[in-house]
């Protein structure tokens, strides 16, 4: 399917101070995917492997480290990679599809959202996550299909990347890529290339294939979005664009004030398409992070659910207590897994987590009842009120993190309210 005729659109944001209220960094995404795609939420301790290792992504196998880190993943349950996801350093990093002047080739190589994991795994901080995933495109590059579908959709990929201090706006365009760094203020991407000529690092052969494609004159300052974006876009992309101007002016509104309510508005808006349902395209999963700039605790806030509007943000910490939540794993096929099938994608499979099950079937229950979808939804807000509360007294110290698992009891309660409602 051409990217023209086929729907696809996230949306990323990041808050540093002074536009965080509060010294600290604010990550945001909406993973916004193909409406029936079920996202899960899987959680990998840290581990070490021998030497010579290999590690099996979507479709490739690559060089595994020596040790990779914990890391919670916010991912397309039919896929290795992920669309978001922080690590226990307090690194954070989402990734959306673009289109370039580069032209997209048909093969198998890594995913946008297989480059996400690796870099989580292996990234101690944000700017070693630039390093991590461009070593990486180099030597595997980018691609394969990124739909659980048989006809190919595929496309090159940005990312944003941050970590306690400081953030990174990485955008590629096949092989090639520029990277912007961001101390302070607040920054967005929404499906376009939007680094322009504060190009931080490059890739060496930028400007020169540029140049002898034509794309480019060397009398003019290097600009890579307007280089190397598309001159005619997809109708998808020019949607986006409007899409990046709203995510900015809603963060231009809140500079100086931009907290975690500001994000979770931001995420729920439906009227700039960042909160999306159309074209068979919604917003599957959703994910909040706060990084302070000091000692305390990382906290991650990921609903697991479609549409933020009708689902709960959940507070995840790293800690000694932590598993993986099971409600939120979805089943395991093996072999038999369509994706593991050749030719891929032939037969479809019930990926739906358990969360996700008694989620949707309580808005069913709902469907035609005006008076029973608000009490749902307002029990929802009170839960997530509970977990808000539960970040605020973790922010200010008053709060350990590591005497339970937040993130397991949160979930634990929203299901609870899903099955009385089932009833």
């Amino acid at each position: 399917m051409s990217h023209q005729l086929c729907p696809n659109s996230c949306d990323c944001f990041v808050s540093l101070p002074p536009s965080s209220s509060s010294p600290v960094v604010i990550f945001a995404k909406n993973s916004d995917r193909p409406y029936m795609e079920v996202q899960e939420v899987v959680y990998y301790p840290a581990a070490t492997y021998p030497p010579g290792s290999k590690v099996l992504c979507t479709y490739i196998e690559v060089e595994q480290a020596p040790k990779t880190l914990a890391v919670i993943l916010s991912r397309p349950a039919w896929l290795w990679g992920a669309e978001m996801g922080a690590n226990e350093m307090g690194v954070c990093i989402g990734n959306e599809a673009v289109w370039t002047k580069e032209p997209v080739v048909e093969h198998e190589a890594l995913l946008g959202m297989d480059l996400v994991r690796l870099a989580l795994e292996r990234s101690t901080s944000a700017k070693a996550g630039v390093q991590v995933i461009t070593e990486l495109l180099a030597s595997y590059g980018q691609g394969g299909s990124c739909k659980e579908e048989p006809e190919p959709f595929m496309y090159h990929n940005t990312f944003l990347i941050c970590d306690r201090q400081e953030a990174y706006v990485l955008e590629t365009a096949g092989q090639y890529w520029a990277a912007e760094k961001i101390t302070e203020g607040a920054r967005n991407i929404s499906n376009q290339l939007s680094v322009g000529t504060d190009i931080w690092q490059k890739h060496q052969q930028l400007c020169s294939h540029a140049l002898s494609q034509g794309w480019w004159n060397e009398k003019e300052e290097f600009n890579f979005r307007k280089v190397y974006s598309l001159e005619k876009q997809p109708v998808r992309m020019e949607a986006a664009k409007a899409r990046f101007k709203a995510g900015q002016e809603l963060l231009k509104k809140q500079e100086g004030h931009i907290t975690v309510e500001t994000m979770l508005h931001i995420l729920r808006d439906k009227n700039s398409g960042i909160c999306m349902d159309s074209g068979g395209f919604r917003t599957t999963g959703s994910m909040i992070s706060i990084l302070p700039q000091s000692n305390l605790p990382c906290i991650h806030l990921i609903t697991a659910t479609p549409d933020p509007c009708r689902s709960v943000f959940k507070p995840f910490v790293f800690g000694t207590e932590v598993t993986q939540v099971p409600w939120l794993l979805s089943p395991v096929f093996g072999e038999k897994d369509p994706l593991r099938q050749i030719p891929r994608f032939k037969t479809q499979v019930d990926r739906r987590h358990e969360l996700y099950k008694h989620h949707q079937k309580a808005l069913e229950a709902c469907e035609g009842n005006e008076e029973a979808l608000r009490m749902l939804q307002k029990k929802q807000r009170e839960i997530e009120a509970d977990n808000l509360l539960v970040v605020s007294k973790l922010l200010d110290g008053s709060k350990k993190p590591d005497l339970t698992d937040i993130f397991h009891l949160s979930v634990e309660k929203e299901l609870a309210l899903y099955k009385e409602f089932n009833k």
